[in-house]
């Protein structure tokens, strides 16, 4: 379902200062794909019960943070990654944002948004987001944790919730934040294959910013997102191997 909204914006739109579908990729760590059992949803649920120590994505082991840290120049945010079973194996379901919104237009996302004062935390948020923007209401949805809490470029600070959607859920977007809802196959997303590295080059700052990316069918998945789906991919490895190296500390 796609629609193109005509809705005039009070704030501008913030968008990249590059293309990110253009920018050149560069070599990155070669990682072993992960056995099919790994990306069965009882191993995922398991996974999240272990006292599990496991390292975040080295390229962005600055960004990445056990935790909320008292910084009042970051907004804080939530987003929740649902996993839902099909005949064909598990799938994962994506918005892509409105093309009028002030955050993040067009992008690629998970169902979320800021933490308001009237949630009672992360976890109230991203369900609260998730039934706003999708329709998905909290008792179709079954909780399994969180995970590091990632600092965006655009000065948000956001912790993603994982679960599994409950049969008999319905999709619902609202379509002045969400233009389009979809799937695309875990298998796909936790094949380290499909990941790439990318280097910006910031026209006129002299800086370079590096980013993953996936593509699957007319999707362009990056930044944030693909950030979060690369460290998923590294927590359900060190649970697929029994790691226990040493503990993320964000460092």
């Amino acid at each position: 379902m796609s629609q193109h909204l005509k809705v005039s914006a009070k704030k501008r739109i913030i968008v990249p200062a590059f293309d990110p579908v253009i920018q050149p990729v560069v070599s990155t760590q070669v990682l072993k794909p992960l056995l099919p059992e790994s990306l069965q949803l009882e191993f995922i649920r398991d996974a999240f019960k272990l006292p599990l120590n496991w390292q975040v994505e080295p390229v962005f082991k600055n960004s990445f943070q056990p935790d909320f840290q008292d910084n009042s120049a970051l907004r804080r945010a939530a987003v929740f990654v649902p996993l839902v079973q099909r005949p064909s194996g598990l799938h994962v379901v994506f918005t892509r944002r409105a093309d009028h919104l002030h955050d993040h237009a067009g992008q690629i996302s998970f169902p979320g948004g800021r933490i308001e004062p009237s949630d009672r935390d992360e976890i109230a948020a991203a369900l609260r987001e998730t039934h706003e923007e999708i329709g998905i209401s909290p008792e179709y949805i079954q909780l399994f944790g969180t995970q590091p809490v990632y600092n965006t470029s655009t000065r948000f600070t956001m912790k993603p919730v994982f679960g599994a959607l409950k049969p008999g859920f319905t999709v619902t977007p609202d379509l002045s934040e969400v233009a389009e809802v979809f799937e695309v196959p875990l298998s796909v997303l936790m094949d380290p294959s499909q990941h790439r590295l990318h280097e910006a080059s910031i026209d006129g700052l002299g800086e370079h910013r590096y980013y993953f990316s996936i593509s699957w069918q007319s999707y362009f998945i990056w930044g944030a997102t693909a950030a979060v789906i690369r460290n998923f991919y590294h927590f359900l490895a060190a649970a697929q191997n029994g790691y226990h190296g040493v503990a993320h500390n964000g460092e």
